[in-house]
C-alpha cells in the first residue's frame, strides 16, 4: 500500500463512517495510545466504545463523561481535522486551532491557567526524570514562528525534517496542555502531505520515545529508530485491514 491509496481510504471511510476498517482502527489506535503515553486511564476497549457511542462492561457512565473520556472524543475529533486537511500547510493559526480542538468542553478550556486558544503563560517542563527545558512563555511566538519558517521553506521534507519538527515544537511547548498529543498528530499529517507512509507511537514504545526526545542532540537515530519501527507497525496494519 502506498501513501496515496491510504490517503484515500482514510478520506473515503471517513466520510462513509465504516466500522472495522483503516479509519476506525486507526481513530481508536492513535487516540488510545496518544492518551495513554501522557497518562490517560482509559482501556483501548473504553476508547473504542467512545468512539462507537457505545457503552461496554468496561465503560460505565462514570467513565464516559470523565476529562480522559472528553478529551479522547476530542482526539477522534482532531483526527478528522487532519484528513480534511491534508494538504493544508503548517500555519501557527492551524497549530493553535489543533490545540483547541483537543481541549474543547475540558476544564481546562475555561482555566485562564492553561490559555486555550492561545499560548502557554506559565513555563512548563517535559518530564519529572531528565527533565527537557522548554521555551519561556515569552518566547513562544517567536520561537514558533522560527519552527515554521525553517520547515515551511524546505523544497522536500523527508522523515527525519518531521521528526526534528516535532523535537522542536516539544522543546517549545507552546501550549497549557496537550503538547505531546498535538505534535504527535502533526507528524501524522505532515507524514501523509509528504507522501511519507504516516505512524503511531504506541505507548508500549513510550519509554524509546521518550529517550529519544532527550538523546536527540547527541543521537538523533534513538528517535529516528522508534519512529521507522512505529512506521513499519502502523504499515503492516493497514496492510491487513486493507487484505
Amino acid at each position: 500500500m502506498n501513501v496515496d491509496e491510504l490517503k484515500n481510504i482514510l478520506v473515503k471511510e471517513k466520510a462513509n463512517k465504516i466500522k472495522g476498517g483503516i479509519y476506525h482502527t486507526s481513530q481508536v489506535t492513535f487516540a488510545y495510545n496518544s492518551n495513554k503515553i501522557e497518562g490517560s486511564k482509559l482501556s483501548e476497549e473504553d476508547t473504542k466504545a467512545i468512539f462507537d457511542y457505545e457503552p461496554s462492561t468496561s465503560t460505565n457512565n462514570k467513565i464516559l463523561i470523565s476529562g480522559d473520556a472528553i478529551e479522547t472524543r476530542n482526539h477522534f475529533r482532531l483526527f478528522d481535522y487532519i484528513i480534511d486537511n491534508i494538504n493544508e500547510s503548517l500555519s501557527k493559526d492551524m497549530i493553535i486551532k489543533m490545540n483547541v480542538i483537543l481541549k474543547k468542553d475540558t476544564s481546562d478550556e475555561s482555566n485562564p491557567k492553561y490559555n486555550v486558544g492561545g499560548f502557554k503563560t506559565s513555563p512548563n517542563i517535559i518530564g519529572t526524570i531528565n527533565v527537557i527545558k522548554t521555551s519561556k512563555p515569552k518566547d513562544v511566538e517567536k520561537d514558533i514562528d522560527n519552527l515554521l519558517d525553517w520547515y515551511n521553506n524546505k523544497d522536500k521534507i523527508s522523515l527525519e525534517d518531521i521528526i526534528k519538527f516535532h523535537v522542536i515544537f516539544e522543546r517549545i511547548h507552546p501550549f497549557g496542555d496537550g503538547n505531546g498529543r498535538v505534535g504527535r498528530i502533526i507528524m501524522f499529517k505532515e507524514c501523509l502531505k509528504n507522501n511519507i507512509f504516516p505512524f503511531i507511537i504506541l505507548d508500549q514504545n513510550k519509554p524509546f520515545y521518550i529517550r529519544g526526545l532527550q538523546m536527540y542532540e547527541k543521537d538523533s537515530r534513538y528517535l529516528i529508530d522508534t519512529c521507522l519501527d512505529a512506521q513499519d507497525t502502523y504499515q503492516n496494519m493497514c496492510k491487513l485491514l486493507k487484505d
